[in-house]
């Protein structure tokens, strides 16, 4: 199946990378057997962005690969040394590209202006290594935290083209001819219909002022519900400041005269919903045929008492072509005087929120409690549950936000279910006021090894206690034979 080169409707499937998880480990060095943590910080996943790239014209990038993925941080190590982040993907996307969430139908971004970028799938966070970890009560920690995953999320890229003037009507009425008579632009044209399958691009220079001009394939009654190509280009003249109707005055199909073909092509536009409000302009085209010249007479009056500009023109002979093409530019002229001055691009800092009362919420739901906040489910996400430490660490964060408070508030009791989360929560059983801590002999939040002596210094201590017990009672026993010698002499010399 061959490929098409225009591609102005696509869906990608974009996945950031995964965080690196943090590290755990002690230094380690001769006569220092507790040197103190140096584990190091697990990487950040790349995001995947899109940005405006003013030199494209269709999304067939991403019909041949719609799935992209932005590279995992790296882990941590020993030593403070942290994991590399991941990469990020910068994905290039025409000027006019709508960027649309596929599951909830949530508009996400209008990317117009080239190098307008938008992070669509961001990647996950680092974990924090046991050095980042430690404090003055955890002097310590045996544990590090896990890296997030990245976003993953499935969207709607869809080009809507950023012209000025948009030319609308039915196939074969000349639009594609009209755009190569004002513009340097070279579409296909021929003689029969839907000649035009794809939005053609023109650049118009009229005067001191420069626009853009695109047509639409052609329009048939019924487009608005599917008919015909136009009802799936006609997003493509949303963001036009004028819409020109561009009618055939030398057709012969019968029934079919302008005002007809006015009329129809009104009642398609307003099916589609949104152009109510741009001006109009007429064309009568093709008047260098004689039965179109005298058509375009007869047309005239009656389209100029419905308060249109009507011209005629002949992208043959170039007739009209001039009048039409300063008109355009001066209603172009009169919308880009409304719209605001441009911007400058400047650097915005954002800092992170601070937290407050709301940054979690407590429910029931049937037999379980369940919690939901940005902050708990992150803590979650980051622990490590085969590490006893880890957890306790876990319900010391829970618990220093309030949860635990809010629970027994709303009469949570002990034993109760209590779910973290959404879908894939984790659920925990309710034991307010337990010490669980990080450290098994110790409050929680606290390390005491670096209180305890050393196994080695307990049997030194042991043994020079024994040592100096043995001295003890061989002074003693030396003492009292000592003693005892004297004793004996005495009465030796009381014999005497």
């Amino acid at each position: 199946m061959a490929i098409p080169t225009f591609v102005d409707r696509v869906t990608l499937h974009a996945s950031g990378g995964n965080g690196g998880h943090g590290c755990a480990s002690v230094h380690r060095e001769k006569f220092k057997p507790l040197g103190g943590p140096d584990g190091g910080n697990g990487g950040h996943g790349g995001s995947v962005i899109l940005k405006v790239d003013g030199g494209l014209t269709t999304l067939v990038d991403f019909h041949r690969q719609s799935h992209r993925r932005a590279e995992n941080g790296q882990p941590g190590k020993g030593g403070h040394a942290n994991g590399a982040n991941g990469d990020d993907i910068v994905l290039a996307v025409p000027d006019g590209t709508v960027v649309t969430d596929a599951d909830t139908g949530e508009q996400l971004a209008d990317l117009t202006g080239d190098g307008t970028e938008v992070v669509i799938a961001a990647g996950g966070r680092g974990g924090l290594g046991n050095a980042a970890l430690a404090s003055s009560a955890r002097k310590a920690p045996g544990f590090a935290l896990l890296g997030e995953e990245g976003e993953s999320r499935t969207v709607t890229l869809e080009l809507k083209v950023v012209a000025d003037v948009g030319l609308v009507g039915f196939p074969s009425a000349g639009k594609s001819s009209l755009v190569a008579a004002i513009s340097r632009a070279r579409p296909k044209i021929a003689d029969y219909p839907f000649t035009t399958l794809v939005p053609n691009l023109g650049v118009v220079v009229a005067g001191d002022t420069t626009y853009t001009v695109a047509d639409v394939p052609g329009l048939i009654e019924g487009a608005s519900e599917g008919r015909g190509l136009g009802h799936d280009f006609l997003r493509h003249i949303e963001r036009c400041a004028a819409i020109v109707q561009v009618l055939d005055c030398a057709t012969f199909e019968p029934g079919r005269d302008p005002v007809t073909d006015l009329d129809v092509i009104e009642a398609e536009l307003a099916a589609h919903g949104g152009l109510e409000d741009r001006p109009r302009l007429v064309a009568l085209n093709k008047v260098d045929v004689p039965d179109g010249h005298e058509l375009a007479e007869i047309a005239k009056p009656e389209l100029e008492a419905r308060g249109l500009q009507v011209f005629e023109i002949s992208t043959k002979s170039g007739v009209g072509l001039q009048a039409l093409s300063f008109a355009m530019a001066a209603i172009v002229r009169e919308r880009r005087a409304t719209l605001p001055p441009p911007v400058p691009p400047r650097i915005v800092i954002r800092p992170e929120p601070v937290a407050g009362a709301d940054e979690f919420t407590v429910g029931r739901e049937n037999e379980l409690w369940r919690v939901r906040g940005v902050k708990p489910e992150r803590w979650v996400r980051q622990t490590d549950f085969g590490n006893p430490e880890a957890v306790g660490y876990l319900a010391d964060r829970l618990n220093r936000i309030g949860i635990e408070d809010k629970l027994l508030e709303l009469g949570a009791r002990a034993g109760d279910g209590v779910a973290i989360g959404g879908a894939d929560a984790v659920v925990f059983d309710f034991a307010p006021q337990i010490d669980i801590g990080a450290e098994i002999l110790s409050r929680r939040g606290e390390d005491q090894r670096f209180a305890e002596e050393r196994p080695a210094a307990v049997r030194r201590r042991a043994k020079d206690r024994a040592y100096h017990a043995a001295r003890a009672d061989d002074a003693y026993e030396a003492g009292a034979a000592h003693d005892g010698e004297d004793v004996e002499g005495g009465d030796r010399s009381d014999d005497e």
